[in-house]
């Protein structure tokens, strides 16, 4: 990388917060974070904390803090850190304030649900004139903002801009790796919270640690049948936005998307303990259907989307995938 870049985080939740203050404290890049809530970043600019989102930690004197869309207009890095379903009403809202040569950053892990698109072809179709990247993989907003040590993956159009993005956005805590494989690393990152809610049910259910990994194995076969048929690599698969995300939100208590699981395991219906606000309970129900529409099984994802729906309970979930036709693995 060549030069300083400006970059803004667009989102004042606890992953948006996390990255703009991770950044900022490298000091080698001016860093604002831009939120709606004019109260909000008043108060985050004034109490140099995010009491709602991550309590206890303090927040870089470099960062700065604006709600008013136009202070993203000399960004040349612009990352968009607000839930999967929010990013399309985003890039219409701050697209017109966007510089000319601005990079635009995707940070969520989902799927369009009104559209079925990935995220990068969401925000291309509203933003046509600028690069599309993607910043997923395990990482959670507290330990990144604790500046606890965590690696993930950058994902663009071309290596160059990969590379240059891998530089900006790293630091001593926080390290990115490089890759052209847009596909891959998103469909990892929604996938993962799906599979992540299915360990939940099985933590919930009380069916044990050798179902969580069997499901944790056979999840990651139906993450590669899917990325490649949709053009992706499955090498991609195997690396930090597909097995090692998968890991972490399958095994880890502060994973939102494994708590819901725990809950469906322990028999309450999905609209009742924070469904509609899950990234997984949304991924599941269009991974499904890109499934049946590219004719790749999913076995899990299907009994996932089915159990959130009400069409399946968990018993007859388990003996349906238990007693599928033997195959090879």
């Amino acid at each position: 990388m060549s030069g300083q870049e400006r970059i803004v985080v667009i989102g004042a939740g606890a992953f948006g917060t996390a990255l703009a203050a991770v950044i900022a404290l490298e000091g080698r890049h001016p860093v604002t974070l831009v939120g709606r809530d004019p109260s909000l970043m008043s108060d985050l600019r004034d109490d140099r904390v995010h009491n709602a989102s991550l309590p206890g930690v303090p927040l870089p004197d470099a960062l700065e803090f604006s709600a008013e869309p136009d202070a993203i207009g000399e960004a040349s890095l612009v990352l968009f850190a607000m839930p999967s379903q929010a990013q399309a009403d985003a890039a219409r809202h701050y697209g017109p304030y966007l510089a000319k040569d601005a990079v635009v950053v995707t940070c969520a892990k989902g799927i369009d649900k009104s559209s079925g698109r990935l995220l990068t072809e969401v925000l291309e179709a509203d933003l046509p004139h600028h690069p599309v990247a993607v910043l997923s993989g395990p990482g959670f907003a507290a330990d990144i903002a604790r500046g606890l040590p965590t690696a993930m993956a950058l994902a663009a159009p071309d290596q160059a801009l990969a590379e240059r993005l891998a530089n900006a956005l790293s630091g001593r805590t926080f390290r990115l790796y490089a890759s052209t494989d847009r596909i891959g690393v998103q469909l990892g990152g929604a996938l993962k919270n799906v599979l992540a809610i299915a360990c939940g049910i099985v933590e919930g259910a009380g069916l044990g640690d050798s179902a969580r990994a069997a499901l944790i194995s056979r999840g990651l076969a139906e993450m590669s049948r899917l990325v490649e048929a949709m053009g992706g690599r499955a090498d991609t698969v195997r690396g930090l936005s597909g097995l090692g995300d998968l890991v972490l939100t399958g095994t880890s208590h502060q994973s939102r998307n494994l708590r819901f699981g725990i809950s469906l395991g322990h028999g309450e219906p999905a609209d009742t303990v924070g469904g509609p606000l899950v990234e997984g309970a949304f991924a599941a129900s269009v991974a499904a259907q890109l499934g049946q529409k590219l004719s790749v099984e999913l076995p899990i994802t299907d009994a996932v989307a089915a159990i959130i729906d009400g069409r399946l309970d968990i018993r007859s979930a388990m003996e349906r995938l238990m007693t599928r036709p033997i195959t090879t693995e």
